[in-house]
């Protein structure tokens, strides 16, 4: 019983923690559905090429509350694919916080964060100029938001924005607390020590495993990996691999709000390659 009421009460906290840009983010995208006009959308399609700049550098602001926002603004169509990678890229959940409690690792946060950034503002980049040739264009912004709302069965028209805000808000948050609880039990039932062997230890290949495990959508697959890099464990490759595939929720909102799920694979899937790959390219030269 002890064990439950610890678990859920981590659930719960992870899970509140994002409430705020959940519900911000819903709130912006039933606005811009009932009362947005032309010269919004066009403002927002003027503002897509700046995006994945945009996204990298606030993604790096240590919290996942951008993550979650940028996971809905895409599946409502309101930035592109290649904002939204960069964001998970440079998001770093409890890193940061962690980093700066450790005196004789603080100088680590800087490269760090520099990394991931840099790496965020590239890859978004080259996501955007090639997405086109692989998914056929959708539609304007404000007839995606519109699919989305459809999808969810939000009866948007019953009480206003806020209501449809509140009941996104709602379902979405009873998603993550749930998955947030069975992985919180997964972590407790192998063990720091039995992950940190998972990761291959001392091998090249590390990065690879280290990527693996920041896909986990919860923020204590960060909190892991700092851990394990402060006890000497992770490489400075096998942090920034790990912690630029490790979007916090923003992954679970992604699969839980987007239609398109190849679309939400890919992205997925290319999170991970170019943190793998800037891990594996920092363990080689540096």
């Amino acid at each position: 019983m002890e064990l439950l009421l610890h678990l859920l009460r981590h659930a719960l906290e992870d899970s509140l923690a994002m409430l705020p840009f959940l519900f911000g983010a819903y709130l912006l995208m039933e606005w811009l559905e009932h009362r947005s006009g032309e010269r919004m959308e066009a403002a927002l399609a003027r503002a897509r090429s700046l995006g994945p700049v945009t996204g990298a550098l606030l993604g790096c602001i240590p919290q996942c509350g951008f993550s979650v926002a940028a996971a809905n603004f895409y599946a409502g169509g309101i930035v592109t694919p290649g904002t939204l990678v960069a964001v998970f890229i440079s998001t770093s959940d409890e890193a940061v916080p962690m980093l700066l409690g450790a005196p004789e690792r603080a100088g680590t946060l800087l490269p760090l964060l520099g990394v991931k950034v840099a790496l965020g503002i590239a890859a978004g980049t080259a996501v955007d100029r090639l997405w086109g040739r692989f998914f056929p264009a959708g539609g304007s912004p404000r007839e995606e938001i519109r699919d989305l709302c459809g999808h969810s069965h939000c009866d948007c028209e019953k009480g206003g924005i806020f209501a449809a805000a509140l009941r996104h808000t709602a379902s979405v948050f009873l998603f993550v607390f749930a998955v947030n609880l069975v992985l919180g039990g997964a972590v407790e039932a192998l063990g720091e020590d039995r992950l940190a062997s998972l990761l291959l230890s001392g091998s090249f290949l590390q990065p690879l495993a280290a990527a693996v495990v920041g896909l986990i959508p919860n923020c204590a697959a960060s909190v892991l990996l700092t851990r394990l890099y402060l006890e000497g464990a992770l490489s400075f490759g096998s942090l920034v691999a790990g912690l630029s595939s490790s979007a916090g929720v923003g992954l679970l909102v992604l699969w839980r709000m987007n239609p398109r799920t190849r679309e939400s694979l890919a992205i997925t899937g290319l999170t991970w390659g170019f943190g793998a790959a800037a891990g594996l390219a920092l363990q080689l030269f540096f």
